[in-house]
């Protein structure tokens, strides 16, 4: 088995419900006990973050898969009558108080540091936001950073209107390096080779019209994923991280519904997680 270094960070990719494979990741990795010192983590990836760093197994598997059975909080009746395709005050406020208990003295008391990736709206640039004491503020940082553009409504962090940390900073491994993480395992929403085949577009001012950072950061958006893909692949060539992926093309979108497609993904996250787990200890 080999050692990871003591200061490896773990970097969580976003993608909405394709996050349900880093459920899976996640899941083995507290199976295992294998804890990173710092983890960042973006969209998707912070809300499954946060069960992870409050060491709770199954707990994000729960809330994407079997409550959205039940609940069906993934809907255009949410768009049309919310602003967001996503039932906001379900899955950030009902779930973590009551439905769901998220234990927030295990998060808090857990000396991990966990940063969300946000992208600040007014200079079109993202944030990287931490909060172990007021538990408002870190919900309102989960919930920004997964607000995906077009179809969730800005969310307001510390007075400043924030969306989803992706359109900028969609794999932060460069700002785990910053912070002093040379080494990292990243997990992945996408299997080895993937490209985004979308274009970029000028968006128009009939969007975000009163933020214009924002629009130009949206316009780039496809250009830099790639680019990020592109680098993650380099650095793990090179043997400067540790990638977790899927093995296979993507069947699940960013909003899926199909439980069972996402049980599947689920499977596959928490096998790969698992093989990580049987090579390597930290």
């Amino acid at each position: 088995m080999e050692q990871l270094e003591h200061n490896t960070g773990l970097v969580l990719e976003g993608g909405g419900m394709r996050g349900v494979f880093t459920c899976g990741v996640l899941d083995a990795m507290m199976k295992h006990e294998r804890w990173f010192p710092y983890v960042v983590a973006v969209s998707a990836g912070a809300c499954n973050g946060l069960s992870y760093v409050s060491r709770q197994p199954r707990r994000a598997r729960y809330s994407n898969i079997d409550l959205l059975r039940k609940y069906g909080y993934i809907s255009l009746k949410n768009l049309i009558l919310k602003g967001s395709i996503f039932n906001a005050a379900l899955l950030y406020e009902r779930f973590p108080n009551d439905i769901l208990p998220f234990d927030y003295e295990a998060y808090e008391e857990n000396p991990a540091e966990f940063e969300m990736v946000v992208t600040n709206c007014l200079t079109g640039r993202a944030e990287y936001l931490s909060e172990k004491h007021d538990r408002r503020r870190l919900m309102a940082i989960a919930k920004a950073s997964s607000s995906l553009p077009y179809v969730a409504q800005i969310t307001m962090v510390d007075h400043k209107p924030m969306l989803d940390g992706g359109i900028v900073d969609s794999i932060p491994v460069q700002h785990a390096i910053e912070r002093g993480h040379t080494m990292n395992v990243v997990v992945m929403t996408r299997n080895k080779g993937y490209r985004s085949s979308e274009r970029d577009v000028k968006i128009p001012r009939l969007f975000y019209g009163e933020f214009p950072r924002l629009r130009v950061a949206l316009s780039r958006r496809v250009e830099e994923y790639n680019r990020q893909l592109e680098m993650v692949e380099r650095m793990e060539q090179w043997g400067e991280v540790v990638v977790i992926r899927p093995q296979r093309p993507m069947e699940v979108d960013r909003i899926c519904r199909d439980v069972d497609k996402l049980e599947r993904l689920y499977e596959e996250g928490f096998r790969e997680g698992e093989s990580f787990c049987e090579r390597y200890t930290i």
